[in-house]
């Protein structure tokens, strides 16, 4: 059983690693950001709550949106389309915004890499990006169940400012045939949806609904499908962390969505939900001490994947 005095160890050793890594610096808002922060969340089937460190500081969500939207799209337009016709559910071995493979394989990899996230982000029903943001963020707050979460609105705006990578992608998968409707109206939405701010114990509570095959245990609302909870656990297992996710699948064991914000959502099925927020990042974009926390708990826990 996990108890706090594990996470207290955890966090102790996670944060002798903190000081190696560095925030995200090609967004303005996220480079100015204390890469000292560093907390862990958990959540179990009970509704019992372990916390260490600083899991109540706002960060921007990031690449752990891509869960979310992920959801959405599936409940849209349908699991067949979407993973036949628009991505596919590969790793790359490439770094996240990376646009190298769609020279080859016009269809991007997998919805975790920027490519596929932003042509996910196209197939979310809604007339414009306002819509599409306002279907996400209620959507959100249920997997999260809290109702203040919000956008940040100067994150956003750096965002968008800065995302000419971004932006040369969308173009790319637009001018492929594969991504669908206005590319500033998709950019604009996908830039909100990597701007939410949650928390640590946010971000548990979400994954406690993906541990829990989709429902909220403390409602029993079903949130999402048990088959598309299944298929985004092994998504985040396979793809979740970048091109860091075949080191960390060896060295964790977990699935685990990681965020350039420095979150960490991870679902351990039938068991409990994890949040981690520690915005010193590695070379490949994910929290440099979240990985080392989550690396201490795997080696004294022994949970089954799904």
């Amino acid at each position: 059983m996990l108890k706090e005095e594990l996470l207290q160890d955890a966090l102790h050793y996670g944060k002798a690693f903190v000081h190696m890594g560095q925030t995200a610096q090609y967004i303005p808002e996220l480079k100015n950001v204390s890469k000292y922060y560093l907390g862990i969340c958990t959540i179990d089937m009970d509704g019992n709550v372990l916390e260490a460190g600083d899991t109540n500081i706002p960060f921007t969500i990031q690449s752990i949106s891509k869960l979310v939207s992920l959801i959405l799209a599936i409940r849209d337009c349908g699991a067949d389309h979407l993973f036949h016709d628009k991505v596919g559910v590969e790793p790359t071995g490439d770094p996240f915004n990376s646009i190298v493979k769609l020279e080859t394989k016009t269809r991007p990899f997998n919805p975790f890499i920027n490519a596929g996230a932003i042509t996910v982000a196209s197939r979310i029903s809604g007339k414009d990006s306002d819509e599409k943001f306002g279907r996400f963020l209620d959507f959100i707050r249920k997997l999260c169940r809290n109702e203040e979460i919000s956008l940040n609105t100067a994150v956003y705006e750096s965002e968008k400012q800065t995302g000419d990578r971004n932006r040369a992608l969308a173009y790319y998968l637009k001018a492929s045939g594969i991504l669908e409707g206005d590319v500033e109206e998709c950019l604009d939405f996908y830039f909100k949806m990597c701007s939410v701010n949650v928390t640590a114990h946010d971000i548990a509570h979400m994954s406690l609904v993906l541990a829990n095959h989709g429902v909220d245990p403390a409602s029993g609302e079903i949130l999402i499908e048990a088959k598309s909870a299944k298929a985004i656990r092994a998504l985040m297992l396979t793809c979740g962390m970048y091109d860091g996710s075949g080191e960390f699948a060896m060295s964790v064991g977990f699935p685990a969505k990681s965020g350039v914000g420095g979150g960490i959502a991870v679902p351990l099925v039938n068991h409990m939900g994890i949040g981690v927020f520690g915005p010193a990042l590695d070379s490949k974009g994910n929290s440099l001490g979240g990985i080392k926390m989550l690396e201490y708990i795997s080696k004294r826990l022994d949970y089954s994947l799904f």
